[in-house]
């Protein structure tokens, strides 16, 4: 599934290799890691930086991409860059409840829906997370993510958002390029050229409820992983050869989740855990499954049919519409974040770092034997001691696959090599 041949080339370009990442607010310390692992573990075995040409990314995964793009000429450095932000951050100057939004949700839910826009003109959230909005300003440059795709360091970065009013995916394509390249016809999915800025990551990553939607353009934004968590789609439509997709979400054996005792009188953040991982819930595995099926039956026509066929097959298809071979790998936590969460916000570590409201919140939530509230928990916990924790164990789990992620580039380089010699 890893391999990517030199027959990929075409067009007489080099092959271009997406790195997409998925959803999961707090969880998207885990990414880091493994990003990390890849772009100073590998590159360093493969003696040269690694290709990352496009960059997608949805939810935490959005401003997790975009500060990689922002740095993008600092190759293997960039994730160490993230790294240091996750790590410094504290809870207690991030995320806060808002008492008055708490009211305003409540107060709307029994009022029931439509009426006037909020006098504030700020929409009402359950929690304020300004301060976590002046920390993504701050640590990232959005401007200079066109400098690096105009010196062609990236080929794209894309921000899948959801539109609210109604509920349709609206991906933001910031490309080297002019305009879109052609799109999936899929109604519900939309695409957006725009010069990438804070607002639109802020949009990506705004849970709803929990946090505000983002207005842009007049438009109301919230959290892209409601209908795309895993944005393989935007790096397919952008012309990737391969991608390499990074998941913090952990899928238990079937085995020991049917073990595992449901709660008989849920209570509501258990609920509302759950309900967040269902809106968050992704296909990935059953889109590389589909890729790795295409994979087959074209690599399948070329040994029939020689090596004209993809061309071939190509122009008997309506206009707009191509087939060809995208190579794939795929990394997912391999440890329940949600239980690593309750266990260390139980932790005195924990009681250490938090005096806030919110924080003895969770650190009541985190009481229950059965971990009711991890889920819940694992979202937002945006700590820094808890996200080095992720680091790590990101980093483990690519170093798990190195093997795998050094021949995934090594066969694009090699592609690339045999592209430029040609030319």
């Amino acid at each position: 599934m890893a391999n990517l041949s030199p027959a990929s080339t075409r067009n007489g370009r080099s092959p271009k290799i997406a790195l997409v990442l998925a959803g999961g607010a707090a969880r998207g310390a885990y990414e880091v890691g493994v990003v990390q692992h890849i772009l100073e573990e590998v590159a360093r075995d493969l003696g040269r930086d690694v290709p990352l040409d496009i960059l997608c990314g949805t939810s935490v995964g959005a401003i997790n991409v975009c500060g990689l793009a922002a740095f993008a000429d600092e190759p293997r450095s960039r994730a160490r860059r993230l790294a240091d932000v996750w790590t410094r951050l504290r809870i207690d100057d991030l995320v806060r409840l808002d008492v008055r939004g708490v009211l305003a949700v409540g107060h709307d839910l029994l009022r029931g829906a439509g009426g006037s826009p909020p006098s504030s003109g700020r929409h009402p959230a359950l929690l304020d997370t300004s301060g976590l909005e002046r920390q993504i300003e701050d640590a990232v440059p959005f401007e200079r993510i066109d400098e690096h795709l105009a010196r062609g360091l990236l080929s794209a970065v894309t921000v899948s958002t959801t539109l609210v009013k109604s509920g349709r995916t609206v991906v933001f394509v910031h490309r080297r390029d002019p305009g879109l390249p052609p799109w999936s016809h899929d109604p519900t999915i939309a695409p957006r050229a725009a010069a990438l800025r804070a607002h639109h990551a802020l949009a990506s990553s705004a849970v709803p409820i929990l946090f505000r939607p983002v207005s842009i353009d007049g438009e109301l934004y919230c959290d892209g992983g409601l209908r795309q968590n895993v944005p393989l789609s935007p790096a397919r439509r952008l012309g990737a050869d391969g991608v390499i997709v990074v998941n913090p979400r952990y899928i238990e054996p079937a085995s020991r989740a049917a073990e595992r005792e449901a709660p008989s009188f849920p209570g509501p953040l258990f609920v509302l855990g759950k309900a967040l991982n269902a809106l968050m819930l992704d296909r990935i595995d059953n889109d590389i499954a589909r890729l790795e099926s295409i994979n087959s039956i074209l690599e399948a026509g070329k040994r029939r049919y020689g090596e004209g066929f993809l061309g071939e097959l190509n122009e008997a298809l309506p206009p707009g519409r191509t087939l060809r071979p995208l190579r794939s790998l795929l990394i997912r936590a391999s440890e329940d974040i949600g239980g690593l969460s309750a266990e260390f916000v139980r932790s005195p570590a924990f009681r250490a770092r938090t005096t806030s409201v919110l924080g003895r919140v969770m650190r009541r939530l985190a009481e229950g034997d059965e971990r009711r509230e991890a889920d819940f928990l694992s979202y937002l916990l945006f700590d820094g001691e808890f996200a080095g924790r992720l680091i790590e164990v990101g980093r483990a789990d690519a170093r798990a696959r190195h093997d795998e992620l050094c021949a995934f580039f090594d066969a694009a380089l090699a592609s690339r090599a045999l592209e430029d010699r040609a030319s």
